[in-house]
């Protein structure tokens, strides 16, 4: 037992061990959802998470051990956001004929977001930077972060927040669709993007491409709404 921790120990100071270990924790929530027939509930980015949570656990690795082997992988997350860019175009026509209807939807969800946020938080005694840091949790990270710091939240709490957010969102927004007999792709697509982001986007790929389309445009114009919106509402309650 004690050779095993031993080489353990010698191999958890490589980078492309964590950088391993975090693919092949997505290749397994991802055979899940495939075997699962990308039920909601059995979403990939949660299943790795929970994963690679227990092994750092388990090896008693901390974070910044972790994030150093795989930064790459989230360096490949500017890479990924600007290939959206290819469905964007290929449904241009339709995002066209769309535009109104969607910046209205836009304004409505992601002001719904911030404030349905704020006052939860406020009504059970929640306040200051931790108050502040729930504002922006609905968009992407980088521009969360960055919203975050401006109005005076902790960007590595909204960072948790804005994983958790879209975690949640990936799970729960296609059941609560369906169960307000909402089938339209567009409508479904954009939905899941202003409120779940990046993950949402990913959830909604998985239905169509055509949702995925809607989802990439309402998370690119949520994270613009949030940073304009976030510093402002954000005023009342401080």
């Amino acid at each position: 037992m004690s050779d095993f921790a031993d080489i353990w120990s010698y191999l958890a100071r490589g980078p492309l061990v964590w950088l391993t270990a975090t693919l092949l924790a997505y290749l397994m929530g991802d055979a899940l959802s495939r075997r699962s027939g990308r039920h909601p509930l059995v979403n990939p980015v949660l299943i790795a998470v929970a994963l690679l949570a227990a092994l750092l656990l388990a090896t008693d690795t901390a974070y910044a051990t972790y994030f150093e082997g795989a930064q790459f992988v989230h360096f490949l997350l500017g890479p990924a956001t600007v290939a959206l860019a290819v469905p964007l175009w290929s449904n241009r026509a339709e995002i066209r004929a769309s535009l109104l209807p969607m910046l209205a939807a836009l304004v409505a969800g992601a002001g719904t977001a911030i404030v349905a946020a704020l006052v939860i938080a406020h009504a059970l005694g929640v306040s200051g930077e931790t108050l502040a840091s729930l504002a922006p949790k609905s968009t992407t990270a980088p521009v969360a972060i960055g919203v975050a710091e401006a109005i005076g939240g902790s960007p590595t709490l909204t960072a948790v927040l804005v994983i958790l957010t879209g975690i949640t969102g990936a799970v729960v927004a296609g059941p609560v669709l369906t169960l307000l007999r909402i089938r339209d792709a567009r409508a479904r697509g954009f939905a899941m993007g202003t409120a779940a982001h990046g993950i949402g986007t990913a959830r909604a790929f998985q239905e169509s491409e055509r949702a995925g389309a809607f989802s990439g445009i309402a998370m690119g114009l949520g994270a613009l709404a949030t940073a304009l919106l976030a510093p402002l509402i954000i005023q009342v309650f401080i």
